[in-house]
């Protein structure tokens, strides 16, 4: 182990990570994750101009309760998914699709390398995307309700609520994104075994408390602050405590790493094939 050139992989690891960020970030493709991240805090942002405009704020009362509902129903469901769907599934599929994947291996750098490099752009690519958006209608939410709001930062659990949040977000790019990076690797379309993920994840809440822990969604609904209104005929389940559910989400990360590594060491370039 102490001849293993760890130095070197972690030059050529930051090296492949700048040069994804870059790609991540500023092509064309990526406007789609800048909607789906940062659209719902422009809706936010415009309502609680609307509602100060009136000043009329609304009650409080309710407010985590609506918070929790948009969170959990859309955020989670809909924008996390399709934004980690987006980037994690493409990462070598889009470069076979581009016909530019034989650069990289070209480049003396050992492919497991090239697979955690990639990994690592993505995954902070949706962090920091989707923990802004976060952010951004956590905060914008609750401007809406003027200075009522102020006590519930102050001396509330306001700042300990957007954390979880946060924290929650960060777990849900994680293990979206291990999941649709195995697809990316091993299905030639990842659009189907996407869609059937999408439809286990939705129909969550009326399996049984067994098979609802073979789902991403039941373990980020656990970190939750607010638990969001139970839909009908759903049953329920105990939530997952957090010292299970975030050893289990950095384990299926790790093990998703691992299988994808290997997967990589052995891939041949097909561009006829695609």
């Amino acid at each position: 182990m102490k001849n293993l050139p760890w130095g070197l992989w972690r030059r050529q690891i930051f090296a492949i990570l700048r040069l994804e960020l870059r790609k991540n970030f500023l092509r064309k493709r990526a406007i789609p994750m800048y909607l789906l991240a940062l659209a719902p805090a422009a809706l936010f942002g415009a309502h609680a101009m609307l509602r100060l405009s009136r000043a009329q704020p609304a009650e409080l009362g309710q407010a985590a309760g609506i918070y929790a509902i948009f969170f959990q129903t859309f955020y989670l469901r809909l924008a996390v998914f399709f934004g980690s769907l987006a980037i994690f599934a493409s990462l070598f599929r889009g470069d076979i699709l581009e016909k530019t994947l034989h650069y990289y291996f070209l480049v003396p750098v050992r492919r497991d390398v090239l697979a955690a490099g990639k990994y690592l752009a993505a995954l902070l690519t949706t962090i920091l995307l989707f923990s802004l958006g976060t952010a951004l209608t956590f905060l914008l939410h609750y401007a809406a309700y003027g200075e009522r709001a102020g006590p519930f930062f102050s001396s509330g659990p306001g700042m300990s609520h957007l954390a979880a949040y946060l924290g929650t977000t960060v777990l849900a790019c994680l293990g979206y994104g291990a999941v649709f990076f195995f697809m990316g690797l091993y299905f030639s379309n990842p659009l189907i075994p996407a869609a059937i993920v999408l439809g286990w994840e939705s129909i969550q809440f009326l399996l049984p408390p067994v098979l609802k822990k073979i789902s991403v969604i039941h373990y980020l609904l656990s970190l939750c602050p607010v638990p969001a209104p139970a839909p009908p005929l759903a049953m329920l389940a105990e939530p997952t405590p957090a010292w299970i559910t975030v050893p289990g989400l950095l384990l299926l990360t790790a093990t998703v790493l691992v299988i994808a590594a290997y997967r990589v060491r052995r891939m041949e370039i097909t561009y006829a094939a695609d």
